[in-house]
């Protein structure tokens, strides 16, 4: 699965897990296991505010378009990520903020 990541200002948080071909946002599990490849899922069809394109598959390989919250301490990182390639099952690491000044860790 690969993930392209589109930064938005935003204050709210995004968590993502992968699981196959399953991806969970924000405790929503989403289920793309039935595309065969070749095909495209419009953004329109799926239900979520966090997808921002198309989902589609080719040469095996699932592709998802999703919108990226930063806050107003954003790193470089977050404003201009890199997109996520190859990601293993599991928890999945988004790029992080600056540390907040006057605000302890």
């Amino acid at each position: 699965m690969n993930i392209i990541l589109s930064p938005q200002r935003r204050d709210d948080s995004l968590t993502l897990y992968k699981a196959g071909a399953l991806i969970t946002v924000n405790g929503e599990t989403f289920d793309f296991s039935r595309l065969s490849d070749g095909d495209t899922l419009p953004q329109s069809a799926i239900d979520s505010e966090w997808f921002v394109g198309d989902v589609t598959r080719e040469q095996g390989q699932l592709t998802l378009h999703l919108l990226l919250p930063i806050p107003a301490h954003y790193s470089q990182a977050q404003a201009f990520p890199a997109d996520l390639i190859n990601i293993p099952d599991g928890d999945v690491a988004l790029p992080q903020p600056l540390p907040q000044k006057g605000v302890e860790a």
